[in-house]
């Protein structure tokens, strides 16, 4: 049925409301979301007559007080660290040659370390931080902090070296060498300081851009080993460590803590959760151009805490795959022994899942984010979706009570795009809501300010989901919030290659 849009601006646009009446079948040519290979009927993605998850493990309920609670702690840990700096040193030694850019050193080396240790922490996923913050938001802390300890380090080294010069009366250079040749662990500092800040260099935008993932990936690793390498001199050479056995251990556990965090949830708890569930492809079928679903077969998969929405990190066991693990949505919740990812190819990796064989292993890492119905503040919502940003509003769309009454809205540029559409059609007329598919150019199929409330008239009484491509999901988010969507009411998942 074709819906009449008062917008001019969508007066050319190709809005239709789906009408679905039966799960999604394979063997019908042109729709989408079937795999197009006659007398088959898809083992994932059929949608049930009832909620599928009601026998599924739900994740735990996020808990920001607890988050709270950390951000204390490490403002507390950053006054400490300062404090320790400060208390170490005396007016004598402040007094004597070089002894104002030592202290200066020392104090930009402790709180550049600390930080440094934050930094790592905010990207170890530990799983009750990730449920409030979302692995996209601490990416974003973790982006605008790594500036801080990377200068501060750096002006460390500098400071350290002018006063070192400073009280020997010697050049700057010839202290150098002193240095790295002469103290003990200084030359793997300063290895370690240069790892650093290739990392940092790297992970500018500009430069970012043009870098492959699998190398930006690969030297970020570099700075775990760069903060393994700093550690021994830290002790060994620090004005408020040496001679100072308490600190030494208080900063010992320190370290420690964040190494064994980063272990636990970065690598113990992934190993574990893939050995329980010991995934293996079973098909890859095409949904689309360009997108496949591929659909994995396990066990107990009923324990996987998964809410629709959220994403994992897939590592396909193959020899040119097995070293990289990349985010992928679960485009449906899981159906034991089945869980499904559908994926479109725009990079390497993405292109190269529609080429797996049937008995890959899989591991897997999360799942992550909090994309999903837990962060709701209203009763009904509106999910939009652009491209393969589909995936993502299709498993959220299937975690929502019935009566939910949703409004979905999915762009593409081309009809043959819309992929997924018949089954979340039928999600959403089984939960009283209406699906909207926009079509067309920019200028066509534009969604803006203008035409958003003629299709959404009670927005304001909604909560938004928004998932796609990094622009288009810029642009919705500000369109919203220009009608007045509150912040805490918008909730957005953008894709990059």
């Amino acid at each position: 049925m074709i819906l009449s849009l008062s917008s001019r601006i969508l007066m050319r646009v190709n809005a239709r409301q789906a009408v679905p009446a039966r799960p999604v079948r394979s063997g019908r040519p042109g729709r989408p979301g079937n795999s197009g290979r006659p007398g088959r009927t898809s083992r994932i993605g059929r949608t049930p007559a009832t909620p599928g998850h009601g026998t599924l493990r739900r994740p735990p309920a996020p808990r920001p007080g607890l988050m709270n609670g950390c951000l204390v702690a490490a403002g507390i840990g950053l006054g400490a660290t300062t404090a320790l700096a400060i208390t170490g040193e005396t007016g004598s030694e402040l007094s004597a040659a070089g002894g104002v850019a030592t202290f200066a050193g020392n104090l930009t080396g402790l709180v550049g370390t600390y930080l440094a240790l934050i930094m790592v922490l905010l990207v170890s996923r530990i799983p009750f931080v990730e449920r409030v913050a979302g692995q996209d938001g601490l990416l974003r802390w973790h982006r605008r902090l790594a500036p801080w300890p990377i200068s501060l380090l750096v002006l460390h080294a500098i400071l350290l070296t002018a006063g070192y010069a400073q009280a020997a009366r010697t050049g700057l250079w010839h202290q150098v060498d002193v240095l790295i040749l002469s103290y003990p662990d200084v030359l793997s500092a300063t290895v370690a300081l240069g790892l650093m800040c290739l990392a940092g260099v790297i992970s500018i935008r500009a430069i970012r851009r043009r870098v492959r993932r699998e190398v930006w990936w690969t030297v970020h690793l570099y700075l775990y080993l760069a903060l393994a390498f700093s550690f021994a001199h830290v002790i060994v050479l620090g004005q408020s460590f040496a001679g100072h056995p308490l600190t030494q251990a208080v900063w010992s556990v320190v370290w420690a803590a964040t190494a064994g965090l980063v272990l636990t949830y970065r690598v113990g708890l992934p190993v574990a959760r893939s050995a329980r569930h010991r995934l293996r492809v079973t098909e890859v079928r095409p949904e689309g151009p360009g997108v496949v679903s591929v659909i994995c077969q396990g066990r107990k998969l009923d324990r996987l805490p998964v809410s629709g929405g959220q994403f994992v990190f897939w590592r396909f066991l193959t020899r040119d795959l097995w070293w990289q693990a990349h985010p992928y949505s679960l485009s449906a919740l899981p159906q034991p022994p089945y869980v499904r990812l559908t994926v479109k190819g725009v990079g390497d990796h993405s292109a190269a899942l529609a080429r797996l064989e049937p008995g890959t292993r899989v591991a897997i890492e999360g799942p992550y984010g909090t994309f999903t119905r837990y962060a709701q503040q209203r009763r009904r919502v509106l999910l939009i979706a652009a491209g393969i940003g589909v995936t993502a509003v299709r498993s959220l769309l299937e975690d929502l009570p019935r009566g939910a009454k949703p409004v979905v809205i999915l762009r593409a540029a081309r009809r043959e795009d819309l992929v997924l559409g018949t089954e979340i059609a039928d999600l959403a007329q089984r939960r009283g809501g209406t699906v909207y598919e926009l079509t067309g150019g920019r200028a066509q199929a534009t969604i803006d300010e203008h035409s958003l409330p003629h299709i959404v008239p009670d927005l304001a009484d909604r909560d938004v989901y928004v998932c796609g491509p990094e622009a288009f999901v810029t642009g919705i988010v500000a369109v919203a919030k220009v009608l007045g969507v509150p912040d805490e009411a918008i909730h957005h998942e953008a894709f990059a290659i």
